[in-house]
């Protein structure tokens, strides 16, 4: 029996081993154990591997994204501004004379003493006819364009401009060469003869040939009309064939007034705001109204003019014309012959030779008075030049200095024939 005390063995229990003693059995099971908590490790340190892999991968996606996305809003934006460096804006008779204006900011004008330039709505063409050359003068005097350009050779059939007026579309100008026998159709676009009619140097009467043409100008159409003075006649041309359209007037060397089959040396032909034009004959100093289509509504005498010069019109009912004399006379008379208003200044003031004088919007006249090599603006209420560019008698080239000019236009949008493009009347015949 046991011994007070003491307590049965638990036969649960194990027999106690010494310490470090292990049964084979115990050995194989902690052998295991470690394999599972190395497989758990190696795991984790996989997964933790994996994910720094990840993280640092996606983190070079995003910033590689953002620098793609910043290089291609960097390459939409390059080829923005390169798509805004070539676009142009579209040509026209308006930024032309802009950008002329915009150049000449700031540089000096050559106007003479006393010259008010506000007297012109804008820039003044005028043919400088010994010069060989077209000036576009600002109000302020001031050198705007210039063709043939300074130190090109003269162009092909350009020689001794004298009446020159802009299109009626203002892209070109049309400039007669009177003692050349030729008209020449100038691009201001590209500075280039685009059309030409008549043998430079050359007078002739026989279809492409003229003599002693004056005062062509450009049709709504594209056509032209020209008066063509030695033979005796006033043209219509296309400018797609250079063919006469039709010939007003006969063409023989005996010019004398007898419209419509006859006319005495006629120098000009002006649109008039009803749709007809304003003949202006040498020989017997007249002035015809002509339809279109050739019919004569009356014929008058500017008063007291002897050799009048390219008449238009004022307004309605109202003309314009220069006597081509030494003194000069440029005067306003009416449909009966009646004088309106005349400046005819003399002695050291006198005009000498005017061949061209126009209304300005202001009411002023706008002329040049060839043989005084200058081209004026006159106050017709006060009769005193307001403006003038170039200095009197003295001819030259450089700024300031005109050498016979023999006509003036006005610079779009208040060119003669821009102004009267809508109702300027076109002749009916098809050639």
């Amino acid at each position: 029996m046991a011994s007070p005390g003491s307590r049965p063995p638990d036969p649960r229990s194990r027999p106690v081993r010494p310490p470090g003693h292990l049964s084979a059995g115990d050995r194989a099971r902690r052998r295991q154990v470690i394999r599972r908590r190395r497989a758990v490790t190696g795991a984790v340190f996989l997964a933790l591997i994996v994910a720094v892999v990840v993280t640092v991968t996606s983190t070079g996606s995003g910033a590689s994204a953002k620098r793609s996305a910043a290089s291609t809003a960097a390459s939409r934006r390059q080829a923005h501004k390169g798509t805004a460096h070539t676009v142009r804006k579209a040509w026209t008779p308006a930024s032309w004379v802009a950008s002329l204006e915009a150049a000449a900011k700031g540089k000096p004008g050559y106007l003479q003493p006393g010259s008010n330039p506000s007297v012109l709505p804008g820039p003044v063409l005028i043919a400088d006819r010994n010069n060989n050359r077209l000036l576009l003068v600002s109000p302020k005097g001031q050198l705007l364009w210039q063709f043939p350009t300074p130190g090109h050779p003269l162009p092909g059939p350009f020689r001794m401009p004298d009446d020159s007026f802009f299109s009626p579309h203002g892209k070109h100008i049309l400039a007669t060469q009177e003692s050349q026998a030729t008209i020449s159709e100038i691009s201001l676009k590209t500075d280039q003869i685009v059309w030409h009619y008549g043998h430079p140097g050359v007078a002739g009467s026989t279809p492409g040939y003229l003599h002693n043409p004056d005062d062509a100008m450009v049709l709504p159409n594209g056509n032209v009309l020209s008066a063509d003075i030695k033979n005796c006649r006033l043209l219509y041309i296309s400018t797609k064939t250079t063919s006469l359209l039709h010939i007003y007037g006969m063409t023989d060397p005996y010019c004398y007034h007898q419209p419509p089959l006859r006319f005495g040396s006629p120098n000009g032909m002006f649109p008039l705001t009803n749709g007809n034009w304003l003949v202006t004959e040498i020989n017997g100093d007249w002035v015809d109204e002509m339809t279109p289509a050739g019919k004569i509504l009356w014929s008058t005498h500017p008063p007291g003019i002897q050799y009048p010069s390219d008449t238009n019109e004022v307004r309605p009912g109202v003309f314009l014309v220069a006597a081509y004399t030494n003194p000069g006379v440029i005067e306003e008379f009416n449909s009966q012959g009646q004088l309106l208003w005349r400046y005819a200044p003399t002695g050291k003031n006198a005009l000498d030779e005017p061949s061209l004088a126009m209304p300005l919007p202001n009411g002023d006249i706008l002329a040049n008075d060839d043989y005084n090599d200058r081209v004026i603006v006159i106050d017709p209420h006060t009769n005193k030049i307001v403006w003038q560019y170039g200095v009197t008698k003295v001819p030259g080239t450089k700024p300031g200095y005109l050498h016979k000019p023999d006509g003036v236009d006005l610079a779009p949008p208040y060119s003669l024939t821009m102004t009267h493009a809508s109702t300027m009347g076109i002749p009916p015949f098809k050639g």
